[in-house]
């Protein structure tokens, strides 16, 4: 576990805080040009990005040199901490519990750790994206690339999306958005729409980087694959994943791909 914070937060009460509402344009498919904003399509803003709530949560968020990335976020920090865990459960079905959603899909594997009880806070179904050969019964997407390596496309089985199902795609941190686009291509693939993708972190760095930074641009990976009107949300962004891991005299990055 992290051992760089012992201290449990002081965390406020969600029923105190104030709720607020705004509508949500989603196309009713990705060949659409226009919105159509229906009754149910609202999403609770009263959790920020950065806010008190993710800068508390941001304390149990460590990183480690891992997989030669110097800043690897390590989601273990608060997953022993079972009411930092139960926050951010609580911030995710908040915020999504009146957009009407129709299935929860978490990727392969983190968004198997927190898709679940996101989903049981819904009380709606959880689709699993797995990485190829896992699955029986299952429909791939294209391969794609992450910002440590180059990935297998993700797959769901074939009678889990449903033409015209509204899904809310999950997992622990967006950074280039390759696995994301893989799971986003999959639930067109399928017929469905994607409400949004959802994150705890989102490296914000890689949004729209500069041409001459030589960071891979999420902007124009999602353009180039006409996925752009995907709305993408991160609860916390490196502006405030401060805390370094403390590491044992030693340690060695074992990371699978470098």
């Amino acid at each position: 576990g992290n051992n760089a914070m012992k201290a449990a937060p002081s965390f406020c009460l969600l029923l105190s805080l104030t709720t607020t509402y705004h509508a949500v344009a989603v196309p009713s498919s990705p060949e659409d040009d226009d919105c159509v904003i229906k009754s149910s399509n609202y999403i609770n803003m009263s959790y920020e990005q950065d806010g008190a709530e993710a800068k508390e949560i941001a304390k149990y968020l460590p990183y480690f040199p891992f997989k030669g990335i110097p800043r690897f976020y390590d989601i273990g920090g608060f997953l022993e901490k079972p009411e930092v865990f139960q926050q951010i459960v609580d911030i995710f079905a908040a915020r999504y519990d009146s957009i009407g959603i129709d299935a929860v899909a978490g990727l392969d594997a983190r968004g198997f750790i927190l898709g679940p009880p996101i989903a049981l806070a819904l009380k709606k179904p959880f689709i699993m994206m797995r990485k190829k050969g896992k699955m029986p019964n299952s429909i791939s997407s294209a391969d794609y690339n992450v910002e440590y390596g180059k990935r297998a496309g993700l797959t769901v089985q074939r009678d889990k999306i449903s033409k015209g199902d509204r899904v809310l795609i999950i997992d622990d941190l967006v950074a280039t958005g390759g696995t994301l686009s893989s799971a986003v291509s999959l639930v067109h693939l399928c017929g469905g729409t994607v409400v949004e993708c959802a994150c705890v972190v989102e490296l914000k760095m890689f949004i729209d980087p500069p041409a001459d930074s030589g960071l891979p641009s999420r902007t124009k990976l999602f353009k180039d694959m006409n996925i752009n009107h995907v709305p993408v949300w991160g609860l916390i962004s490196e502006d405030v994943l401060t805390v370094e891991a403390k590491l044992e005299e030693g340690y060695v990055d074992d990371g699978e791909e470098h």
